[in-house]
């Protein structure tokens, strides 16, 4: 009776030798997990296969009649690959997912969640809806009806707060033509922050500290009160952002002083 170790990596399909005989004992080294549901007639190509050597949980061990496949599904990536605490929808890319799949979200402590929804959009493509209420790294794992499963190899999905804006929109108020600025714009998160302006502008001569928000310098080329309009994105370690509106009016002559009647 002759015998042989098989590795099943993710994504391959392990056709046995056609020189192994009725009986013959074939050793499998599983990737994931594998219950005895993964094994059945799908899965082999002419004859049976005994059941009665594999045991539950795992394949080992199984006592071949005839050779046989197995088809794993893969991971490739997944979009968005960071989110917030709110429920979002995750598009899972890969192969070989069958109708349909079983979705875990797998935590780097060891914690396992599961998706609001799984919805199955084509053999190369998973849509799940998941509200992951704890920040951190997680692992994805698809698992077929048949058992075949495969987990991420590094944790794809992020979980993080967005930048949130401490400074009301609107009015950040006024100064004088030609006068030194001193405004700030401020947002926290669960990183570091930075700031810039995305659409409108500053006053002539005002910059915006990409680090500490702060809006300084000394104006330049008002020539009549003007609003300026501009909104400022904050941006976090992980890429996530917060838009914010804001404005700064330059008065020009008698506007700098009192109003008299």
């Amino acid at each position: 009776m002759s015998s042989a170790d098989i590795t099943i990596t993710s994504g391959t399909s392990v056709v046995f030798a056609s020189a192994l005989t009725d009986g013959d004992i074939v050793d499998i080294v599983a990737y994931g997990t594998f219950n005895v549901a993964a094994i059945d007639a799908s899965n082999i190509t002419s004859g049976t296969l005994n059941i009665d050597r594999i045991a539950d949980g795992s394949i080992t061990n199984a006592k071949l009649a005839t050779p046989f496949s197995l088809t794993l599904p893969t991971i490739s990536s997944i979009s968005p690959d960071t989110v917030t605490n709110a429920a979002t929808d995750i598009v899972i890319t890969g192969t070989n997912f069958v109708i349909t799949p079983n979705v875990e979200i797998i935590s780097t402590t060891g914690a396992i969640y599961y998706p609001n929804t799984v919805t199955r959009n084509s053999a190369t493509q998973i849509t799940i809806n998941a509200t992951l209420t704890v920040d951190g790294t997680y692992f994805i794992r698809v698992e077929n009806p048949d058992g075949l499963a495969v987990r991420s190899s590094t944790a794809l999905l992020t979980v993080s707060d967005a930048p949130t804006w401490s400074t009301a929109a609107g009015s950040l108020g006024s100064m004088a033509a030609g006068g030194s600025a001193n405004f700030t714009v401020a947002a926290t998160s669960d990183s570091t922050v930075s700031y810039s302006v995305t659409s409108g502008a500053l006053p002539g001569g005002l910059s915006l500290n990409s680090s500490t928000g702060a809006i300084t310098g000394t104006e330049s080329g008002a020539t009549a009160e003007t609003t300026y309009n501009f909104t400022v994105t904050a941006t976090d370690q992980e890429s996530q952002t917060a838009d914010r509106a804001f404005s700064i009016t330059v008065t020009v002559g008698i506007n700098n002083g009192g109003q008299f009647n």
